[in-house]
């Protein structure tokens, strides 16, 4: 870990995201199996696990309309000396392989890895009051 925590997190609620669960949990080799099961065989494969292993992680929830979209762009490209300055990647992150988030592709995607590290009970639904703020009332 590179004490950034709070600067990632920080860039997601200011876009205006709701954070709905986060966690820190030591990620186990069966749950990396699954979650990068379409890299399984590949060179790297091994690496990116130990990678992913060697120290706690933090795992995060969160909500808005066209959330997975958003926070895509505002990860940056996988590769980060590839990533555009002003993405988290683009800004923190020199390593394809360290570069700092991970983000689901897709709705679907995102409520497999949901269910992977999370229980129900760890996912919260609250008013966020300035919901009003943060979107016109037709996007609501």
């Amino acid at each position: 870990m590179r004490g950034l925590v709070g600067e990632v997190t920080k860039r997601f609620e200011q876009k205006g995201l709701r954070l709905a669960g986060m966690k820190m949990c030591q990620l186990t080799d069966e749950q990396m199996n699954e979650h990068y099961a379409q890299h399984a065989g590949k060179p790297f494969f091994q690496q990116l696990k130990d990678a992913m292993t060697v120290t706690p992680v933090i795992v995060c929830c969160y909500e808005g309309i066209g959330a997975v979209e958003v926070v895509r762009q505002m990860a940056g490209a996988t590769n980060g000396r590839k990533s555009q300055p002003g993405t988290i990647r683009g800004d923190l992150s020199m390593s394809f392989q360290e570069n700092i988030v991970h983000t689901s592709d897709s709705l679907e995607t995102a409520a497999v890895e949901l269910k992977r590290f999370f229980r129900e009970d760890e996912i919260f639904d609250y008013p966020l009051p300035l919901m009003p703020f943060l979107y016109a009332s037709d996007e609501l």
